[in-house]
């Protein structure tokens, strides 16, 4: 199989990583990483004002707060110079952003949309969302990530800005980023017109990156199947860092099995989540990690809320999506993976600068000559941990240990893994898991009790919200059967060899 020629030392069958992303490589590109929300949304809003043809600009997330002002006047300024501005926001992310806000596009003649609003006639459209962050410059330059636009990736004088990290990619790879844009807008309305449609082959060469603009559509599973396939390849290390890190179990598989094979398998999260309740739920699958080998840290500033991984110095992925089943099979994602030693050295680079603010999570009763070893950096560390900054950087995984007992409703969601298992037999249940048993036991006689306090209320309310579901897919089976039967008539009627 071919292996990219700027970087070897990992055997990557490009042809694989192509299937498994759903995307060919792009060769030619330049690539720069960003990992300062300040610095890169000065690089972004430059970026815009030298718009010449069009800015396409897509995220999750648009605050009413002084960095969301900054990108609102920047785009405005762009569209009044005669350069066609979308915008295209999830509905979800954007629910706190008020109506007031989008007024000022509109008015000057932005064409402003949003993603998935939740609709009597598409209830599950509020499980799938578009999570993507895109900046997309007349087809030469975009830019794409984990940055959302908000004040917590700026930062105020009295609090540091969230860690987060994007990539800026100039060549033939920012236009294919820039049909990703295309091909969700025509999801939300009209396509974007022919003129502001760039081919990628009539894009020069800017630099010497093959890149792979890795689409996340809903149940494609393209991450997911890269994250697996790298986990495969990896011979050295593989590093992550993610702040919602609650992956499926064949992931969970992926990672455990290479750290048995002896690679060097990290994962960084976040030891104080936005959402606390995600990090209960990640913090309740540490065991079984720990136990293969994989070695956990958690990150001790405001929030890590960058999504990246790094195989072997060689390879790495930066993007929105994170490793839980709502990112990889629900949403509408956009990663970029780059087989580039250099940038692949500067994201495991940044991977180290983080542990020196991080703690790492052991199991209890290991021996203190292996934390040593382990905690003073395995592989490619330059520095060594004094013994004060050693005790600091352990933190024991058991009964009492920060977060290890914390157990929410939402780790309800977790728990089906866990029932089936021990339904199955399939393996010993762990302490982690027969506590996430407990809950689901204690929420299942709850809803019994009040089933038999209130068996009428909660019927009729059941009975609504059913039938309510079950007329949405009934309404789209018949309006998918109808389309299929107009297809096949105009199959019928076309004559051999001739135009439809």
């Amino acid at each position: 199989m071919p292996v990219a020629r700027s970087s070897p030392g990992l055997p990557l069958p490009t042809g694989a990583v192509s299937r498994a992303a759903g995307s060919p490589v792009v060769q030619g590109n330049a690539v720069t990483l960003q990992f300062e929300g300040p610095a890169a949304f000065d690089i972004w809003i430059e970026a815009i004002s030298q718009a010449e043809r069009f800015v396409h600009f897509e995220n999750y997330i648009l605050r009413d707060d002084p960095v969301g002002h900054r990108f609102r006047e920047a785009l405005i300024e762009r569209a009044q110079a005669g350069i066609t501005v979308r915008v295209l926001y999830d509905w979800m992310g954007c629910w706190a952003t008020p109506r007031r806000f989008w007024k000022p596009f509109r008015e000057a003649g932005i064409d402003v949309r949003a993603f998935n609003r939740p609709s009597l006639r598409d209830p599950f459209g509020l499980l799938q969302r578009d999570h993507r962050k895109l900046v997309a410059v007349d087809g030469r330059v975009a830019f794409l990530g984990g940055f959302c636009i908000g004040q917590e990736w700026a930062g105020t004088p009295t609090s540091p800005p969230w860690r987060d990290t994007g990539v800026e990619i100039r060549g033939p790879g920012a236009a294919v980023a820039g049909r990703t844009f295309e091909r969700i807008w025509a999801e939300t309305g009209e396509p974007v017109d022919p003129a502001c449609q760039v081919d990628p082959a009539g894009v020069a060469p800017a630099g010497e990156s093959p890149v792979w603009l890795i689409e996340g559509v809903p149940w494609r599973t393209r991450v997911y199947r890269v994250t697996q396939l790298m986990a495969a390849a990896a011979q050295e290390r593989i590093w992550i860092t993610d702040p919602y890190f609650v992956a499926p179990r064949a992931v969970r598989e992926s990672l455990a099995e290479a750290a048995r094979d002896g690679v060097d398998v990290r994962i960084l999260v976040p030891a104080h989540n936005n959402w606390p309740w995600v990090g209960s739920l990640s913090r309740s699958g540490y065991r079984f990690l720990l136990e293969a080998g994989v070695r956990i840290f958690e990150w001790e500033g405001p929030m890590i809320h960058a999504k990246t991984a790094v195989v072997d110095g060689a390879w790495c992925r930066v993007g929105s999506s994170n490793l839980n089943s709502a990112s990889l099979l629900g949403n509408w994602e956009l990663d970029a993976g780059i087989h580039d030693r250099e940038l692949a050295s500067q994201v495991q680079g940044l991977f180290l600068a983080d542990l020196a603010s991080s703690v790492e999570i052991l199991l209890p009763g290991a021996a203190t000559a292996r934390d040593r070893k382990r905690v003073r950096e395995a592989k490619g560390e330059a520095e060594l941990i004094d013994e004060p900054t050693l005790a600091a950087r352990i933190r024991r995984w058991g009964p009492g240990a920060p977060g290890a007992q914390t157990l929410t409703l939402a780790d309800l969601f977790r728990a089906g893994s866990s029932l089936g298992d021990a339904i199955a037999g399939s393996r010993v249940v762990g302490r982690e898991d027969r506590a996430v048993l407990t809950t689901l036991t204690l929420t299942l006689l709850a809803g019994a009790l009040l089933l038999a306090l209130f068996p009428r209320t909660l019927a009729w309310s059941l009975a609504v919200i059913l039938g309510w579901l079950g007329g949405v897919l009934a309404i789209r089976g018949l309006v998918q059967r109808a389309r299929a039967r107009r297809a096949l008539r105009a199959v019928s009627r076309t004559p051999p060899g001739g135009d439809a």
